[in-house]
């Protein structure tokens, strides 16, 4: 009953689109590579686009903060003068003792008058006296002009012996009136103060010779400057205006101009075909995989692709996005269509293909990698939206568990730092989680999937249909819970889709609602059959119509297209057996005269396990309800012989089912059946009880009576 191999345009287009595959997942891997090839040189004063981290450990000398720091030591080297040149105090001192000479001479012209006198004083080259100045010389004693000129001289000498430089001048001069002594009366103090001013004159000059050689060895005792930057941390944020300093750190770093070796080309392609080799061997191993609707596949590569590809463009160069990304959406939605293990194995490249190349490539791949296996297995079978919820919960604690392990015993890690990862990997769960339930629904309508959710929802007893058929068809719908815990039982035995098993043969029979009494299950005993007055032909029409019927309620109630499969294949193309017998008796025996067409089911033939399993228990269930085995090895025997009547008749060709399958699915209707129409006891009524011994001996099994209402 397995499918043969694949036909040569299923194999041509598998083939082409593992090649295709394989080619986008290159270009995503090497889309960052490329992206910083192609992009300009970084320049002193651009504004950067994105963050600039570290990829590896690197410590160097700055030559921009070195010559930076020693600038600020030269800068900080005041000017260096000379020392006081006693030559300029001489010139000074005898400038003033001739200028107090010409003085001396005007005073002791007996000839010149007063106003002469203040015009010879007021020609005075290195002196500018006021007209009180000039009184007051004129009008002072000999000895007491003997005395300011000693003063005059003294206090002369006395600044002069200090280092007056051009820019001191003023202040030198400002300190003279402080210098004259106290005995002199004040408009004398002020003579000598002017005098002395007069012939104040800088001594001491810029050396520019001390001044560098100062300078110099500031800047050699200024140590090299170095930087260090250890991998994942963030050398330039985005938006910042690049300066000397961070050119230079990116082209240690090799950041400035990255350039895609060959090397990395090598790598990225390597890595990628060795993951596609990876996915390949599971398929290989997994023929039930290759084999599957193409649609599927499809799917699966589409999202991988599409999850890697947004990845590799969206996470490089940033600090909080890798965590915060929601990849483990993708793991979630296959394992919620497709099941556990091929999530799992098909994660496993797409973290390792997202985390290649970045600065802590190890620590994403594992935070990608250990998030969705705790997301997946808390996940489980998506049954309801509150294990969507934990699902999303267990990806955010397992994420931040992760990043513990890693940034904490960092030196250069913050509790805000790790607050904001934290919060990144929580709300990766929570994105992954809204993601996965939407691309659940919709790529579940996409592939005529149903899922779990909308299961669980259809086997409510309160549903519409389900009400319409215990209301309509009591017989019916105790058939159909009967059957539904026959297909159940065997689906999990052999691996099959149990849920649905069990959902579809809750509908299956839903037709028989239209004209309930035409099926024995719905007459009540007494009932006259309503076929006893039809045509072998009317009768199976009759019959038959309860597929179309069932479609028809089907859509009307909005069933999945996947629920409908049930009740389209689960007679296939059988024949009404019963009516065709008749019909044959009718024509003389001859089954030429007889139109198969009117006797025969609509089908198909059942298309999947789940519907194959319908199959074969609807027919056990109504051949052990009508024959009545006694023990369990008839009881094995009808069953088995319901299988094969359906294997010659070619209904199970079109499904996957093995031999092994078909031996676990006999076995498991027999254990079913046997608690359900198992020999009972026949009580006696009260009465008779009454009037026998309290204590009856139980009669053997071979003796036990069937109670024909179990």
């Amino acid at each position: 009953m397995t499918q043969a191999n694949p036909p040569t345009w299923r194999r041509a287009y598998l083939a082409a689109l593992l090649l295709l595959s394989l080619a986008l997942g290159l270009m995503a891997v090497l889309a960052p590579l490329l992206e910083d090839s192609l992009a300009p040189p970084l320049q002193e004063g651009q504004v950067t686009t994105r963050d600039y981290r570290a990829e590896r450990s690197v410590s160097f000398v700055s030559q921009i903060r070195t010559e930076q720091r020693r600038d600020a030591a030269e800068q900080a080297v005041s000017p260096i003068f000379t020392s006081p040149d006693t030559r300029v105090a001489r010139r000074q001192l005898e400038q003033l003792r001739a200028g107090l000479a010409y003085i001396q001479t005007v005073r002791a012209d007996s000839y010149a008058s007063l106003d002469q006198k203040r015009d010879d004083l007021a020609a005075l080259e290195d002196v500018a006296p006021s007209q009180e100045t000039v009184g007051t010389i004129l009008n002072m004693t000999d000895a007491r002009w003997q005395e300011v000129q000693q003063q005059a001289l003294v206090v002369l000498e006395r600044v002069m012996s200090t280092g007056i430089r051009p820019e001191t001048l003023a202040d030198a001069r400002d300190r003279v009136p402080a210098l004259v002594s106290l005995s002199f009366p004040e408009d004398q103090a002020a003579v000598v103060a002017d005098l002395a001013k007069s012939y104040l004159a800088p001594n001491s000059a810029y050396s520019e010779t001390l001044t560098q050689a100062a300078r110099q060895r500031a800047r050699e005792s200024i140590e090299p400057a170095t930087r260090t930057f250890v991998p994942g941390q963030t050398v330039v944020s985005q938006g910042e205006v690049l300066d000397t300093e961070d050119i230079e750190a990116l082209q240690e770093l090799g950041l400035a101009q990255p350039e895609s070796s060959r090397q990395d080309l090598a790598s990225a392609a390597a890595l990628t075909v060795l993951m596609a080799a990876l996915i390949t061997f599971y398929v290989r191993r997994k023929p039930s995989i290759a084999t599957s609707d193409v649609r599927r596949i499809t799917v699966v590569v589409v999202l991988f692709l599409a999850f890697l590809l947004s990845a590799r463009l969206i996470i490089p160069s940033h600090a909080i996005i890798p965590y915060a990304y929601p990849i483990t959406a993708y793991g979630l939605t296959i394992a919620s269509l497709f099941g556990v293990e091929i999530a799992v194995v098909t994660s496993l490249p797409l973290a390792i293909l997202t985390a290649y190349g970045l600065p802590n490539s190890l620590e994403l791949t594992l935070y990608y990698m250990v998030s969705t296996l705790f997301g997946v297995l808390a996940l489980g079978r998506a049954r309801r939206l509150v294990s969507f919820v934990s699902a999303g919960l267990a990806v955010g604690v397992s994420g931040s568990i992760i990043v513990l392990i890693y940034r904490y015993p960092l030196p250069t890690t913050d509790l805000l730092g790790l607050g904001t990862l934290t919060a990144a990997a929580f709300f990766n769960g929570l994105a992954s989680a809204s993601i996965t339930i939407l691309l659940h629904s919709a790529l579940a309508h996409f592939l005529r999937m149903v899922t779990p959710m909308q299961l669980v929802d259809l086997t409510r007893p309160d549903h519409p249909l389900l009400h319409l058929l215990l209301r309509e068809a009591p017989g019916t719908y105790q058939h159909s819970l009967q059957v539904a815990n026959l297909t159940e039982q065997a689906a999990e035995r052999i691996g099959a889709d149990a849920l649905l098993t069990r959902v579809g043969s809750l509908y299956h029979d839903i037709g028989k609602t239209a004209n309930p009494v035409f099926f024995i299950e719905n007459q009540p005993p007494g009932f006259i059959n309503p076929h006893e007055g039809l045509t072998p032909e009317q009768s199976a029409a009759l019959i038959i119509r309860h597929i179309t019927d069932g479609v028809e309620l089907g859509r009307k109630y909005r069933l999945p297209p996947r629920i409908l499969d049930f009740i389209l294949e689960h007679h296939g193309t059988s024949l009404t057996r019963y009516q065709y017998y008749n019909a044959v008796q009718a024509a003389g025996g001859d089954e030429n005269l007889v139109d198969k067409a009117k006797f025969s089911y609509p089908g198909p033939r059942p298309q999947s396990r789940e519907t194959a399993i319908l199959m074969l228990a609807d027919g056990s269930e109504a051949r052990v309800r009508a024959e009545r085995p006694e023990d369990d090895e008839k009881l094995i025997a009808v069953i088995k012989s319901a299988i094969k009547d359906r294997i010659s008749s070619g209904q199970l060709d079109d499904t996957k089912l093995t031999l092994n399958d078909l031996s676990l699915i006999a076995e498991s209707f027999a254990t079913t059946l046997r608690g359900v129409y198992h020999p009972r006891l026949t009580y006696p009524r009260m009465e008779q009880a009454s009037q026998e011994a309290i204590t009856l001996p139980l009669p053997r099994k071979s003796e036990a009576p069937v109670d024909q209402h179990t």
